[in-house]
């Protein structure tokens, strides 16, 4: 457990006057002090920088802008939600609630790994990083006229270290100690141990009211939005339906340089819908403004209404500079039947990616093959000898397949019954024990093979399909099992299925969240995103070379090895991914030219344009 402790001018607290810290302290004193913070390399904007370059300083303000949640985290399901807490596990937590709360620093969405100040102004950072000082503006403050401290920064750092949603608790595990000095300065001590991403990580936790909290449960669902210091306030929400933001006219922070052409729109709302369908009918009379599209089939003819054909609706791609990430359907190993790599493999074996992407994705799609698809991370040929020199030591723990070329996925001939790979895909089941019977493909235990696709969404359907027909084949029984989104998102957390499809980017620099996928102590924590069970000794040796890189070869180094490593598992059945992102939206926006390379930026640069409203008779 972490330590909070009150340090005044005044007066010392005896656990002050007793902490190991001092030497820490004496350390960070004086010392490299900034305006920001990477976790590796240098900063692009100076200490006077005015503005991001992706922004218009002189966005006018104003206009609503109506969307659906694109991507989510800890407790978000982008269904539905029942809870405006986000920061715990329980419930389904709101969209957007993220535009209520302020961090000590804000990310720069054109480099990777880099915070600037927000709440806090300056940072002091030891030369080991393992000791920062924060030092907070005088004007932030919270959304009621209360200032933020330094013991709400305490407050918010323990509390989500303690109680807060695992995929958060986790990244902060590594903080050591906790000093309030006054009330504007608190010092963070780090655990020798902790990555060197961290700073950067405890500098984007949102600042929580230590005063608002006091009485309540923190791991509670909500029906009232926590007190907030962001750039908006919750105006209103209807559970399962909307939820609606305000911008905050008078907010601190709009004169920042890391805020100044940020947050442009007087309303944000998300609106839910329980599928795609319903809700692309609702973008097309307008009820939605702006709808991030993710269906191929609906890119690809969909998009032939009046109000696009009369140019009031625009479409376009815009490229995507983000990591593609990993994509695919993955195979719970907790389960017995898929204990033996062999089988893992086979069920790759079964699905026609070449036959999925013309038939039914437009051959919009490229394949995936690696967990760091479209960045240097990813692996390719043989292992170097920088790779060579991490993993010949884990040799006699790692498949052989890890010292040859990086494994591909099979390549069919697109016929939808590739009998070359149903045959490899036969071939390795038999290997594994399994036998073919008059019934179908029976397992070691002598149990037909069974296989259940857990999903939420009737767009996935036709891909699923595809894959059972593959499957059977094969002579296995496969299904496709559609839940509502409550009971998804338990059975999600709860690790109750056999195979379910997930998407996530890791970052492009070392961060403690790559555990969460991975590593061994994720693979029973209910709620963590390590979907497939993994627990490798040998993997958690290569995720802490990650984390605990200093620089960027070593870094790329120790992420091709891993990502080597973790396609030789057969824990997955890879998808496929697209180097744009497809937008569609009313012609009443207008945005910065410059189009940050690691996120699009549309809800914090983008615009209303009265101008454009009026041409196509639209109010915002």
């Amino acid at each position: 457990m972490s330590n909070i402790t009150r340090r005044t001018a005044l007066k010392l607290s005896s656990a002050a006057l007793c902490t190991p810290l001092l030497p820490g302290l004496a350390t960070a004193q004086g010392r490299n002090r900034s305006h920001g913070m990477a976790v590796i390399g240098d900063l692009k904007y100076p200490p006077d920088f005015a503005h991001f370059d992706y922004v218009n300083p002189d966005a006018p303000h104003g206009g609503r802008i109506v969307t659906q949640l694109a991507s989510w985290g800890t407790n978000q399901n982008p269904q539905t939600f029942n809870t405006l807490n986000i920061y715990v596990r329980r419930g389904d937590g709101a969209a957007g609630m993220g535009l209520t709360s302020a961090a000590l620093m804000a990310a720069s969405a054109d480099e990777s790994g880099v915070v600037y100040g927000f709440v806090a102004k300056e940072v002091e950072v030891s030369d080991d990083r393992k000791a920062l000082r924060f030092f907070l503006r005088p004007e932030a403050m919270f959304h009621d006229g209360s200032p933020i401290t330094a013991d709400d920064v305490a407050f918010s750092l323990q509390i989500l270290r303690e109680k807060g949603h695992p995929n958060i608790a986790t990244l902060l595990s590594g903080i050591e100690e906790v000093v309030v000095e006054d009330e504007r300065t608190i010092f963070v001590q780090l655990l020798p141990e902790s990555g060197i991403s961290l700073p950067v990580t405890l500098a984007g936790m949102p600042i929580l009211s230590a005063k608002w909290w006091a009485d309540r449960d923190f791991q509670a669902t909500l029906s009232e939005a926590p007190l907030g210091a962001g750039p908006y306030r919750l105006a209103e929400y209807d559970f399962g339906s909307h939820v609606e933001f305000e911008r905050v006219a008078d907010w601190w922070g709009n004169d920042l340089p890391t805020m100044i052409g940020r947050y442009n729109f007087d309303r944000i709302r998300y609106e839910y819908y329980r599928d795609r369908t319903a809700s692309f009918e609702a973008f097309k009379k307008g009820n939605i403004t702006f709808r991030e599209e993710f269906t191929s089939i609906t890119w690809a003819t969909g998009y032939d209404f009046p109000a696009l054909n009369e140019g009031r609706v625009i479409k376009e791609n815009v490229p995507d500079g983000r990591p593609a990430g990993a994509q695919g359907w993955f195979i719970n190993m907790r389960r017995d039947k898929f204990s033996d790599p062999r089988v893992r493999l086979g069920l790759s074996y079964a699905f026609d990616f070449e036959w999925t992407n013309t038939n039914i994705m437009y051959s919009s799609y490229r394949r995936t093959s690696s967990f760091f698809e479209n960045s240097p991370l990813k692996a390719e040929g043989t292992p170097s000898p920088e790779e060579l020199a991490l993993l010949e030591p884990l040799r006699d723990q790692l498949p052989d397949d890890v010292f040859g070329d990086a494994l591909l996925p099979p390549v069919s001939d697109g016929s939808g019954r590739d009998r070359n790979m149903l045959q490899k895909a036969w071939a390795l089941f038999k290997e594994a024990g399994f036998k073919r019977t008059d019934d179908g493909l029976v397992t070691t235990e002598g149990e037909p093979f069974t296989i259940e696709f857990l999903g939420n969404s009737r767009a996935f359907e036709p891909h699923h399909n595809a894959y059972i027909n593959g499957l059977k084949l094969l002579g296995i029984e496969a299904s496709y099992r559609l839940v509502d989104p409550a009971q998804y998102t338990d059975r999600v957390r709860s690790f109750d299925f056999d195979m379910t499809v997930s998407r996530f980017s890791l970052p492009l620099f070392p961060h403690e969240s790559i555990k969460q996928f991975f590593a061994s102590d994720r693979a029973e924590q209910e709620g963590s995103y390590n979907l497939a069970g993994l627990a490798d000794p040998a993997i958690d040796i290569l995720l802490e070379k990650i984390i605990q890189a200093s620089d960027w070869e070593t870094f790329v180094t120790a992420s091709r090895a891993l990502d080597r490593v973790l396609r030789a598992k057969h824990f997955w059945v890879p998808q496929w991914n697209r180097p744009v992102h497809w937008f569609a939206y009313w012609d009443i926006f207008s945005r910065p030219e410059t189009v940050a390379q690691y996120d699009p930026s549309v809800l914090d640069t983008w615009w209303f344009d009265e101008k454009k409203a009026a041409r196509i008779g639209k109010s915002g």
